[in-house]
């Protein structure tokens, strides 16, 4: 079987989801692997993209390998997909499937995405292996990634893989209308970063209805406007004092563009089952920023153009994103029906969450990704020096062992429990006794005054 290993990795040959994959080639020889580094050198793939097509046109199974950035798979992979997608390489019935190294958090929206684009490009898609980063040096490690790639050969043996559902209808798209602007009569003030091709596009059109409707002042960042010197490395240069290794200054005008607005509000349009390539370009580009939440609190928002209802994996990672971020999720208004009601609701809600202070308490989505972080940051202490400080110093490192009370109480509950007399005598008091908080709240709670209702 002859298999191409795309290499997403900025790293190129020093990547250590590749390692996965060589460790393949050693335990599962006579097949012919080939390797695509089409991360590290996708500026010369988009000068000339020939050989990358040959290589894919030769491959009876194409295996996606890269680190897990920022939800998703990095900028460069990104960039290669839509590469594909405009030559025209016909892929229909050749088998994939991907491998990706990273603290597991967010992997299941970066495995959705490939998986996706895989189905876009008529892939056979079988699933993939989603491996910590030091899973290879453990022996339990070695056998999952062993038994992973044992059934995906298996797998294209007998013509096993993913079949495509039917696509969403997608309702018609309803242009912005003009109206008149809103009085401004807040203070705050709102970057609205996009990926504007032309201010005549439909997404120019809900940019400027909202901004009609605002009642706050707005600034518009165009990332197509900003000159990117490349995709994040992934070097970990800016460890130590948040300082990028590239000299295009983005992160100087990261922090004196955008985070210091009041609210962010992303605008784009649909491209390849994401926000697309620059956008990503420019998520990556904010580790510079390291695991660090220096927007908690802020509220967001979304203008998006296309048919958000056909994509579950990207509304999921909206939510996501604005849940790990520690910000109230105001809204997302899309053009697919009524522009116009869920761009002023977006504007009057965005309005409100600045006002009145508003942050949404976490859900799964953020605790689950916060706790990753937490746990990842303590271990990194030594190179992640700044994030350690934030951490520390928000109270971030919320480790159940420290909850020596509630250890001790849990331990007499269950002794008492464990004794059946007293866990007969005591019956439905359990209950009631569990209520005694909530209880002395209640009783303390008094009506709110009408100002503050």
């Amino acid at each position: 079987m002859n298999i191409l290993i795309l290499n997403g990795s900025p790293a190129g040959e020093n990547s250590i989801t590749l390692q996965t994959m060589l460790y393949m080639e050693k335990l599962f020889p006579g097949h012919d692997y080939r390797q695509l580094n089409v991360a590290s050198r996708i500026r010369s793939i988009e000068k000339y993209f020939d050989p990358s097509r040959e290589a894919l046109e030769k491959a009876d199974l194409v295996v996606f390998c890269y680190p897990v950035y920022t939800f998703l798979a990095p900028a460069q992979l990104h960039r290669f997909i839509e590469l594909v997608k405009a030559d025209g390489t016909d892929l229909s019935g050749k088998y994939a499937t991907q491998i990706t190294t990273s603290k597991h958090f967010y992997d299941v929206t970066a495995h959705e995405f490939i998986r996706e684009n895989c189905l876009d490009l008529g892939l056979r898609y079988i699933p993939g292996l989603s491996a910590d980063m030091e899973d290879l040096l453990h022996e339990k490690g070695q056998r999952e990634a062993e038994g992973f790639f044992r059934h995906v050969l298996w797998s294209a043996e007998n013509g096993l893989y993913e079949k495509p559902l039917p696509p969403a209808p997608r309702n018609a798209s309803v242009p912005a209308a003009s109206r008149a602007a809103a009085e401004r009569t807040s203070h705050r003030h709102v970057v609205i970063v996009a990926d504007l091709e032309t201010p005549e596009s439909p997404l120019g059109s809900m940019i400027e209805r909202f901004r009609a409707a605002a009642s706050f002042e707005t600034t518009l960042v165009n990332l197509r406007e900003f000159p990117f010197a490349g995709g994040c490395l992934g070097c970990f240069h800016c460890a130590a004092d948040g300082t990028c290794v590239y000299k295009d200054h983005f992160d100087r005008f990261l922090r004196e563009n955008i985070q210091t607005a009041d609210a962010t509000v992303y605008a784009f349009t649909i491209r390849d089952h994401s926000m697309g390539c620059r956008f990503k370009l420019y998520d990556d580009r904010q580790f510079c920023n390291g695991h660090r939440t220096v927007t908690m609190g802020k509220p967001v928002g979304y203008l998006v153009d296309g048919a958000l209802s056909a994509e579950p994996n990207l509304r999921t990672l909206i939510h996501a994103r604005a849940q790990v971020g520690g910000n109230y999720l105001a809204g997302i208004a899309g053009n697919e029906a009524d522009t116009d009601g869920s761009i002023d609701a977006l504007a009057l809600n965005l309005n409100y969450a600045l006002e009145n202070g508003y942050v949404q308490p976490a859900d799964f989505y953020g605790v689950g990704g916060m706790k990753i972080f937490r746990d990842l940051i303590f271990q990194m202490q030594g190179l992640m020096r700044e994030d350690h400080r934030f951490y520390r110093e928000h109270g971030f490192y919320d480790f159940p062992q420290k909850r020596l009370g509630t250890i001790a109480g849990m331990y007499l509950v269950g002794g008492l429990m464990n004794n059946k007399k007293l866990s007969k005598k005591l019956g439905g008091n359990m209950t009631k006794g569990m209520l005694m908080p909530y209880k002395a709240v209640l009783d303390k709670a008094k009506a709110l005054p009408d100002e503050e209702k």
